[in-house]
């Protein structure tokens, strides 16, 4: 699966949804013009020691995104969307696009995939979520459709006393 940001500006927020794709198996694509360099030390510091876990390519466009995952079901997240997120069934090579924290996605590409534009379901009131907030709420409902593909699935055990403690509860 993939994650989309389009131009983002808050580094910050890109650390954030770098370590959720990092943790996730997401691949993660990054559209200029960003916000932040990518040595930005809030968008190093949000992603913590989760790099060398990461596969993300930085596109010049949106055209170079769309060439590259040529063929893949794209998603377009926005507050102006009829369809909520939870209506769709997703697949593990889907694209799920997000646009810019201040603007959100061009009107131009919304109206051009209109059928392919989805929401979370929100107060009237409010004018949206927080970005990274909204890619994790998206990327985990998308993965839990779809099975968490190449992901760890192992039943945890609590400890009394801590992690490090050996007996369990």
């Amino acid at each position: 699966m993939h994650i989309v940001l389009v131009e983002p500006e808050i580094p910050g927020n890109t650390g954030n949804i770098s370590r959720l794709c990092a943790a996730e198996h997401l691949t993660l694509h990054l559209v200029e013009p960003l916000g932040f360099s990518i040595d930005d030390k809030h968008l190093k510091r949000a992603g913590l020691d989760y790099w060398d876990l990461l596969e993300v390519h930085v596109h010049p466009n949106f055209e170079s995104v769309k060439e590259m995952l040529k063929g893949r079901h794209f998603y377009y997240n926005t507050t102006k969307a009829v369809k909520s997120y939870t209506d769709v069934s997703f697949n593990e090579d889907d694209v799920l696009v997000f646009g810019k924290e201040t603007k959100g996605l061009p009107e131009d590409l919304l109206l051009a995939h209109e059928e392919d534009c989805i929401r979370i379901p929100m107060i009237e009131e409010a004018r949206s979520l927080n970005l990274s907030n909204a890619v994790a709420i998206v990327a985990m409902e998308a993965l839990r459709q779809t099975g968490f593909p190449h992901l760890l699935q192992k039943s945890g055990r609590l400890f009394k006393g801590g992690s490090d403690s050996h007996e369990y509860l």
